[in-house]
Parts: C-alpha cells; sequence; structure tokens
C-alpha cells in the first residue's frame, strides 16, 4: 500500500458529497493529473456526516515531480471511506482530514489547514446534484469493500 500526495501538496481542490448515505462522491483537481471523479463506499464522520464539503489547498504546488509519483494514480477514484472528518483525532485541534483506501488497495490520506475547507450551504449543495448523481451513477456499481476480510469473519 502507498500513501501519496507529499503532505497533500498535489492536490489543489475539490468537493466530496455524502448527502446519500453510504457513499461519498465527487471530484478533487491534482497537480498534472486535473480533474479526478472519486466515489467511495462509507460516509462522513462527526459534524460534516451527511453534508457536501469544499476544499481548496493552501499547500498546493503544481510540480514536475507530482507526474512521477502520481503516474500510477487510478482515475476515477473508487475505493472506501478510511475517515473524512473535520475533527479527526480528540488529542489534535480539528482539521479537514480525508483518507481512503483504493480498489487497487492503495491508501490515501489529505489533512488540510482548518481554513482550508468547509461545509457547503444548502444552496451551493443543490448546485452539485447533477455531477453527484453522475458520477454516483457510472461509478457506484463498481463500489466494494477495501478490506482483505469477510464480513463473516467479524461474528
Amino acid at each position: 500500500m502507498a500513501q501519496k500526495f507529499g503532505n497533500g501538496r498535489w492536490i489543489k481542490d475539490g468537493v466530496l458529497d455524502n448527502r446519500v448515505p453510504g457513499t461519498v462522491v465527487g471530484r478533487m483537481t491534482l497537480a498534472v493529473l486535473g480533474f479526478v471523479d472519486i466515489c467511495l463506499k462509507g460516509d462522513f464522520k462527526g459534524e460534516i456526516a451527511g453534508k457536501a464539503i469544499r476544499f481548496q489547498n493552501s499547500r498546493f504546488e503544481e510540480d514536475d515531480l507530482a507526474g512521477h509519483a502520481l503516474g500510477d494514480f487510478e482515475i476515477p477514484q473508487i475505493g472506501e471511506v478510511s475517515l473524512i472528518s473535520f475533527d479527526p483525532h480528540p488529542n489534535l485541534p480539528p482539521h479537514p482530514y480525508i483518507e481512503w483506501f483504493s480498489i487497487g488497495k492503495n491508501h490515501y490520506r489529505l489533512e488540510l489547514n482548518p481554513e482550508d475547507a468547509s461545509i457547503l450551504s444548502d444552496d451551493e449543495a443543490a448546485a452539485l446534484d447533477a455531477d453527484s448523481t453522475a458520477i454516483r451513477k457510472a461509478l457506484s456499481g463498481q463500489l466494494r469493500s477495501t478490506r482483505d476480510r469477510n464480513d463473516s469473519d467479524w461474528l
């Protein structure tokens, strides 16, 4: 499993939508790669559960190393939420945290500065409806667990 993004500097911005329980869909802009659609199994946690969020990464860098490091990045991103929250750990100051595993078993994590992300208003979220629905329709049929276990193992 590989963690990508070099402290998140290669992700420029994005929107993620968890208004349909059990799925997170959206789009991110990455250095060199441009727009990447995302469809994840799972939900946001805490105050953002069931909401849509937008982020703009203040540490973004467009550099040539990104093309090399992200060359095997799966497009679109299909996988499973590990944790997406604005308050990921009780012993740390609250901050946007986005972590998932792709169906290719790659591990991705992005930690942002608190001012880099926000919950969308109802009107702003409604403006995402067409894109969110199209992404969900196109990609949700490929969703599956990224864990190496059968649910029956956890009885």
